[in-house]
């Protein structure tokens, strides 16, 4: 049974840092393309960072510069790690994965993805 389950979420104020981490099972985290999305009350799900198996990688511009997506393998667990956050980086943050193939990037949209966790709330004061 495939599985995705994150942790690391937590409070900070404005200018903390946090890793989120998403442990699969199921999957690998090799898997063709492992993303994390957020959701804020009241907006639309968003890209926010993606890793290919080949290891590459690709960012919203919101996050460029102060996220860090990774893997490891050995693990089977991705990684966020968030630095500088800002309260607009408030939101519900979730792990995905897509095991086919095709594009790897920020724009893939939530519903091509065939494994998803339940989220792990990260939320910055100012």
């Amino acid at each position: 049974q495939v599985q995705l389950v994150e942790s690391g979420g937590g409070s900070v104020q404005a200018g903390g840092s946090l890793r989120l981490s998403c442990a699969a099972s199921g999957y690998t985290a090799n898997t063709h393309c492992m993303a994390w999305f957020r959701q804020a009350p009241g907006k639309a799900r968003e890209g926010v960072a993606t890793i290919k198996d080949d290891g590459s990688t690709t960012y919203a511009d919101s996050v460029k510069g102060r996220f860090t997506i990774s893997k490891d393998n050995a693990k089977n667990t991705v990684y966020l790690q968030m630095n500088s956050l800002k309260p607009e980086d408030t939101a519900m943050y979730y792990c995905a994965a897509y095991a086919g193939a095709g594009v790897c990037t920020v724009y893939r949209t939530w519903g091509t993805y065939q494994g998803w966790g339940q989220g792990t709330q990260v939320t910055v004061s100012s």
